[in-house]
């Protein structure tokens, strides 16, 4: 019997430090104020032994908070070192993960939320970032068959990085549900705005912005979730 077809998205980025997570948490706190059983993974996390951001937790704890649930939950394995997470498990003497285990790994957790859950998978990097021998993080949203919702800057060098991710993402046949510029900011300049504007038209994609969240709370960040067509995207 084949494996029950997930529902909701992948967030994924064009490089590190580029929103994926507060937009995975935007996303995140958006449904639980809709009343949706939301089942958020951090499949792989790495920088664990990284000094603590008084600000901003840890990507899984974010998501622990806005959610609800045990952060303990939300991930299949956590790593010290600031590094790739195929780095991270070689350091540890470890094989690194495999996309069967992985993909094994969010069904069970999304499973164990309920049949009705809708699951918010958080990757770590862009798409290309290596998890283990023959694994990376495509292949990781292509094992769970989730469409992809796209992190990127809204400054200069973000079209290249955007089309480039696309390109990878549809090449293995990946659907894309948008991109979120962000931070966006309250006066967008001129090249932002035009970034925005080329993106959507080159890539064929749907581009949406978030702006700066001060705090890492579960209603900022929902408020910021209820800017991105959050329903459209994951629940039609």
């Amino acid at each position: 019997m084949s494996a029950r077809a997930l529902r909701g998205c992948f967030v994924t980025g064009t490089d590190t430090g580029v929103g994926k997570t507060v937009v995975a948490a935007a996303i995140v706190a958006r449904l639980v104020q809709l009343g949706v059983n939301v089942a958020p993974l951090k499949p792989l996390i790495t920088g664990l032994d990284d000094p603590p951001d008084p600000e901003w937790p840890p990507d899984h704890e974010l998501l622990a908070r806005v959610s609800g649930r045990d952060r303990s939950q939300l991930i299949l394995a956590g790593y010290g070192p600031p590094v790739s997470p195929h780095l991270a498990a070689e350091l540890a003497g470890e094989p690194g993960a495999s996309l069967a285990s992985l993909g094994a790994g969010v069904r069970v957790a999304v499973a164990r939320a309920g049949p009705d859950a809708v699951a918010v998978v958080e990757g770590v990097g862009g798409l290309l970032v290596p998890l283990g021998p023959g694994a990376d993080v495509r292949g990781l949203a292509a094992e769970l068959g989730l469409p992809l919702v796209v992190a990127a800057r809204p400054g200069l060098g973000t079209i290249n990085h955007t089309l480039l991710t696309l390109e990878a993402a549809r090449s293995v046949g990946l659907g894309v549900a948008g991109v979120v510029l962000t931070p966006w900011p309250r006066d967008p300049s001129t090249i932002e705005r035009s970034n925005r504007e080329t993106i959507a038209a080159l890539g064929s994609v749907e581009v949406v912005t978030l702006g700066l969240v001060a705090r890492a709370e579960p209603e900022l960040l929902a408020a910021a979730g209820a800017e991105l067509p959050v329903e459209r995207w994951l629940l039609e």
